[in-house]
């Protein structure tokens, strides 16, 4: 099931890759992904639920929507789950000669 979810994931990366985001840079809606914290190659490392969480503002920030409708909320919930497919596959993917980054330990 993870494998699956990560071979969705990167066709949905590969999709998200194609389009260009920065046409969303108006305050208002950039209000929607200040939470997004970059999530790679930190020690220790980002966890299931900083993944999960990052991808739910992402899904958030691409939809409008802050809280789904019922009649969305099935479309939402696997929108959520393939976005942190692919950002899984990216942070494992991802290469670097830099050391990591050490978190602060005064920020949850």
């Amino acid at each position: 099931d993870v494998r699956r979810q990560e071979t969705k994931g990167r066709a949905l990366l590969e999709a998200v890759r194609r389009c260009n985001l920065e046409d969303y840079s108006l305050e208002e809606e950039a209000t929607m992904c200040r939470n997004i914290k970059t999530l790679f190659n930190f020690d220790p490392p980002a966890t299931e639920l900083e993944i999960r969480d990052a991808s739910l503002q992402f899904v958030r920030k691409l939809s409008g929507l802050n809280v789904p409708s019922s009649a969305n909320d099935a479309a939402f919930e696997r929108a959520v789950q393939d976005v942190t497919a692919a950002a899984r596959v990216l942070i494992r993917s991802l290469v670097t000669t830099a050391g990591p980054r050490y978190r602060d330990p005064e920020v949850p």
